[in-house]
């Protein structure tokens, strides 16, 4: 499977469902209990405004102190944003079996992305190519993790447009999904993990120090299940060489995997990986 189709990621919204996790709720006076409802008005953050977001939600006085457009956010009490970043970079769009790395990482985030929506949460999404970075504001219900599905296939569709651009390194989206991740946020990022860039680092100390960050690492079979031998290889930068296959894969550089999601499995067979 090499184009991403919307299909298969609005269907995992059953595979989530079926977990029976109980939804967010809050309570009424007299012990009636419903969903939370609407945007909130607690403040939740007051950043840039970046293209995808409502512009109703502008705050003109910011905006007017700083020259440049800035949005407020708002959330209710019990309410909870994540953000997904999915890495659809060049070194993500190949795969030996079933499907790309960058695929995967579509499936892998749809999963996490139902399941904050099935406890009430909102969604969004940063996705990463080797051209345009692709942004979606975060939006709760079913039809906020719809915008977020079709924006990762648009995404991608634009990303299979550059496979044979260099990566940009992978510190670039980290940055940006601090400049839009509200306090407080979850932030999923899945990837490979190939260049991440002299800043990664740094990057991920700054974004855990507003978010709570965790990283699904994508596997293909060839990297968890190789063959013994060794293997010649060519880098898209010209560099050639031999390697056992086990040695190709890329490293953890800030120990932050949390889960491995491997591109030759069904989403349901690695779907409790993600939630536990």
């Amino acid at each position: 499977m090499v184009t991403l189709e919307p299909e298969p990621l609005l269907r995992l919204r059953a595979l989530v469902r079926n977990r029976r996790t109980p939804p967010q709720v809050t309570s009424l006076p007299g012990g009636l209990v419903v969903r939370a409802k609407g945007r909130g008005l607690e403040t939740a953050d007051l950043r840039a405004f970046a293209y995808g977001d409502d512009p109703r939600h502008i705050d003109r006085n910011a905006t007017a102190r700083t020259g440049q457009p800035q949005i407020r956010t708002f959330h209710a009490e019990r309410d909870s944003t994540t953000l997904l970043v999915a890495d659809f970079r060049p070194s993500m769009l190949w795969g030996t079996r079933r499907t790309l790395r960058s695929i995967a990482a579509a499936e892998a985030l749809s999963v996490i992305g139902w399941q904050a929506i099935h406890t009430g949460g909102r969604v969004g999404l940063i996705a990463v190519t080797g051209g345009e970075t692709v942004y979606q504001a975060a939006a709760g219900r079913d039809r906020g993790m719809v915008a977020v599905i079709g924006a990762m296939v648009q995404a991608h569709a634009r990303a299979l447009g550059h496979a044979a651009d260099p990566d940009p390194p992978l510190s670039d989206a980290l940055a940006r999904a601090r400049r839009v991740a509200p306090r407080g946020a979850q932030v999923a990022l899945a990837t490979a993990l190939d260049h991440p860039g002299e800043e990664f680092a740094d990057r991920v100390a700054a974004l855990q120090r507003r978010t709570a960050l965790s990283v699904i690492r994508i596997a293909d079979a060839f990297e968890t299940e190789a063959p013994r031998g060794v293997f010649r290889y060519q880098t898209a930068d010209g560099r050639a060489g031999a390697a056992p296959a086990h040695a190709l894969a890329p490293e953890d550089p800030a120990g932050l995997i949390t889960a491995t999601y491997r591109t030759h499995l069904a989403p349901d067979a690695q779907e409790h990986q993600l939630h536990g």
